[in-house]
């Protein structure tokens, strides 16, 4: 056995807990960085440039989110594929896949871009911006329309590295990002007076420069991760699309909620409804990432021992995930509930409507955090063993359709607490669902978190 593929040998041999802190941990301070640096971006602008420019930048928000989802469906997707393969031994596949999902992410966030950087007006209005919120707008997509495939690459490699067996390194990447990211902001925000514009380009240095960290696992001992020379292999490509779909609606699904929850805000409260609605997300944006820092822990594991075909490793690893994600998802909600106010209060002074609105926004929405965690978790284990379309359906039952029908029908009855309880009941829905699933369609224990 070679030393790359024998550094490995420890998740065949180390207790499953200490292997799963191994991972998680890293991945918990790295991702708690990127969610601080969600928050300082709020915050910055916030007070720097008051709630028009904040919800500004909340409405092209998504196009962030789309250019993170594109990253994880090729990073997600090649890394599972990746892991499984070292699973299995077979290191020359890994470096192909390698290969594939570094210039495949290249070239696709980078065409993209550019096409819709010609557009960038148009799709600022569809977007969601108004008269009063299109200056700002405009000016964050100017930046990252061009220049997003950097955050794109950054994000894949870091995945990989997580996948190499080098968490702590990942994590170092995300903590340079984080920290540059919130020193560049109150340079480009405070000192030179840059607006939006500052904030986007803030956004593009600090992932170039975490791009760079992560650029020193190429000179270590322990790595496999090598570009190869390849033939494009459509095949491959596309089994690298199928299992990171996923992952691309859930971040796809981020956008949906966004920009649908905007519109709502819009038409039945205005910029100050968009504006309590932005300071949510930012919030939100947080949280989520404490789950995907979870859920990102468990994902090279589980692959690797569904390449190794051992499911006891496996299913203690989706346990004592499933145990955290619950601690931490009541953590938050009583977080929401006591602190809302405080939260709020952070991202600025804002009128008295702004600050209600918010305020109760936080303790509603924060309901869905009893159950999101455990639905990242499971969807995150179907996908880490290729049961792509329990994966694919629980991600758009949560963040698209099902949500999509409480948003329709909740506001009529509850008004605005209707359109904060749309995702809450989304979750419950779904977490109900997989329970069903589980313990109802999955008869028996040998097939219970088993692969599939």
């Amino acid at each position: 056995m070679s030393s790359n593929t024998s550094r490995f040998t420890d998740l065949d041999t180390q207790p499953v807990g200490r292997i799963f802190l191994r991972y998680l941990i890293p991945s918990m301070i790295g991702m708690g960085l990127m969610a601080a640096n969600i928050v300082a971006d709020g915050i910055m602008v916030g007070n720097r440039l008051g709630e028009e420019a904040l919800a500004g930048v909340g409405i092209a928000s998504p196009v962030y989110t789309l250019f993170f989802a594109i990253s994880l469906w090729i990073g997600i997707g090649a890394a599972t594929k990746y892991s499984i393969a070292m699973g299995q031994k077979n290191t020359k596949e890994s470096r192909i896949i390698f290969t594939h999902a570094i210039l495949s992410i290249f070239v696709f966030t980078l065409l993209i871009g550019l096409t819709a950087f010609m557009f960038r007006d148009e799709l600022a209005y569809a977007l969601g911006a108004n008269a009063t919120t299109f200056p700002f707008v405009s000016d964050y997509l100017y930046v990252i329309l061009l220049f997003g495939f950097i955050f794109t690459v950054e994000n894949t490699f870091s995945v990989f590295i997580r996948n190499d067996g080098a968490p702590k390194l990942a994590m170092s990447g995300l903590i340079v990002t984080s920290v540059v990211n919130i020193i560049l902001n109150y340079i480009f925000l405070f000192i030179f007076d840059w607006g939006v514009s500052g904030a986007a380009f803030a956004t593009i240095l600090a992932s170039f420069l975490g791009m760079l960290v992560l650029c020193s696992h190429f000179f270590r001992k322990t790595n496999n991760l090598k570009l190869v020379r390849i033939s494009f292999d459509k095949k491959l490509f596309g089994a690298i699309l199928v299992v990171g779909f996923p992952s691309f609606l859930s971040e796809v699904g981020i956008s949906v909620f966004t920009i649908s929850h905007n519109i709502a805000f819009e038409r039945a409260a205005g910029t100050k409804g968009v504006a309590a609605f932005s300071i949510l997300n930012y919030v939100h944006g947080v949280m989520l990432m404490m789950f995907l820092g979870m859920g990102s822990a468990i994902q090279p594991l589980v692959s690797y021992y569904h390449g190794a075909k051992n499911a006891s490793r496996m299913r203690e690893t989706v346990i004592k995930a499933t145990i955290t994600v619950v601690s931490a998802g009541t953590l938050f909600f009583l977080l929401g509930q006591f602190a809302a106010g405080s939260i709020v209060s952070i991202f600025g002074d804002f009128p008295e409507e702004v600050t209600s609105l918010a305020t109760t926004g936080i303790r509603l929405f924060f309901i869905a955090y009893l159950f999101t965690g455990t639905n990242f978790v499971m969807m995150t284990y179907y996908q880490s063993v290729g049961n792509v379309r329990i994966a694919t359906m629980m991600t758009a039952s949560r963040e698209i359709i099902v949500m999509f029908i409480f948003l329709l029908l909740l506001p009529p009855f509850l008004g605005l607490n209707g359109i904060w309880l749309s995702i809450p009941a989304s979750e419950f829905v779904v977490f109900v669902s997989v329970f069903i699933y589980q313990m109802i369609v999955v008869k028996t224990p040998s097939h219970k978190l088993n692969s599939n």
